[in-house]
């Protein structure tokens, strides 16, 4: 039976050379692990010796640190528990009524008063001169709709069932992966996974998810499709215990984003630094964003060094390979015509995702919207299922 461990003697091991924590009415003994951690020692040391729940609950899921260590580390059960409330709001104001919510456009506006600078920094920045960013929604403007006139609309049908990846969904529209929700809300993805599950709609998770796979799907409707969005690590076993974890919970496509092979220089994001004690956890990729190196302090840069840069086409069969039967490969990020085609022409990938990361990796990228003209123009069999 795990025994009990006082305040006192808790507050004995403070030091590098043996350094214990207090996490959710239990005792960990980090001192073998305090020089690896992700955030660094020094944020360890600031709460060695005592109770580090509510710190702790504020950036990571609740299940990492046993998930993570050897049974061994766990040395027994505190004596007194803060309270783990994660403040993940700079301030609590009024928000709107949701009815009052008429535009997209509006979300934002209402969001921004609850979160930290850093927070709406990091969903908000975009790569370098953010040209790519605003074109990805200004081209849209240079569209015109070719409406057909005198058509029985007294009552408008849509179809109640589509599929994406052979996947059947309520709707055509799929939620695209992001990054570090927890920093929005303290149920991150998971609330998604919920809405998503609620609506069956389909749900793209990142590997920079604040939970891991197994925390953001557990209990949710099982005919809900999820997809796991891959950044290769250059530690290929890494990834590769991703995609097993994937696979166990019942995943049905792996999205490689292939558009952001290094982190792009987001300027707005660098400039806010991270909150002294940060250290956004990133549980999948096995990363945690520091309070910043010298260069400035983006999240996306400073914890994706991970990203294996030297990911190429021959790395595909080594992807694919790892996938259980049924379980689709995509590609997310193709920008031309010609890396349609040659995705198609592998044999190894099942679709592609037109994007370009939302203009926040590589700037001067072309719009999304005239890359779908392009393959429209160049390849339609890639728009018809996969088929030239």
């Amino acid at each position: 039976m795990s025994r009990k461990i006082s305040p006192a003697e808790l507050s004995q091991h403070d030091s590098p050379s043996s350094l214990w924590l207090a996490i959710n009415g239990l005792v960990y003994d980090l001192t073998a692990f305090a020089p690896s951690h992700p955030g660094g020692l020094q944020i360890l040391l600031q709460h060695a010796g005592q109770d580090a729940s509510v710190p702790y609950n504020k950036v990571h899921s609740p299940s990492l640190i046993r998930t993570s260590l050897p049974p061994t580390a766990q040395i027994g059960s505190s004596d007194s528990v803060q309270t783990p409330v994660p403040q993940i709001f700079s301030s609590v104001p009024t928000k709107p009524p949701l009815s009052t919510l008429i535009s997209p456009h509006d979300f934002p506006l209402a969001a921004i008063p609850s979160l930290t600078p850093k927070a709406t920094a990091f969903i908000s920045s975009a790569a370098t001169d953010c040209l790519t960013h605003r074109a990805n929604s200004s081209l849209y403007s240079h569209l015109a709709l070719r409406p057909r006139i005198l058509i029985n609309v007294s009552t408008p049908t849509t179809p109640l069932v589509t599929t994406i990846l052979n996947c059947p969904v309520s709707s055509p529209i799929f939620i695209s992966p992001t990054s570090l929700g927890k920093i929005i809300h303290p149920s991150g993805e998971k609330a998604i996974a919920l809405a998503c599950s609620n609506l069956d709609m389909a749900q793209t998770i990142s590997t920079s998810a604040s939970f891991t796979l197994s925390e953001i799907l557990s209990g949710q409707n099982t005919s809900h499709p999820a997809f796991l969005q891959l950044y290769v690590d250059k530690n290929r076993v890494n990834s590769e215990r991703v995609i097993e974890e994937a696979a166990r919970n019942g995943v049905r496509a792996v999205m490689v984003t292939v558009d952001a092979p290094v982190p792009g220089k987001r300027e707005a994001d660098e400039r806010i630094p991270t909150a002294a004690g940060g250290g956004t956890l990133a549980p999948m990729a096995g990363t945690a964003a520091a309070v910043g190196d010298g260069k400035g302090a983006a999240l996306g840069r400073v914890m994706g060094g991970y990203i294996d840069d030297s990911f190429s086409w021959e790395d595909l069969g080594w992807v694919k390979g790892l996938l259980p039967e049924g379980v689709k490969l995509v590609l997310k990020g193709v920008q031309t015509a010609a890396d349609a085609v040659r995705a198609m022409e592998t044999g190894l990938v099942d679709g592609i995702v037109i994007s370009n990361h939302g203009g926040r990796s590589l700037d001067t990228a072309t719009g999304t919207i005239l890359v779908l003209l392009e393959l429209q123009r160049c390849c339609p069999g890639c728009l018809t299922g996969w088929r030239c």
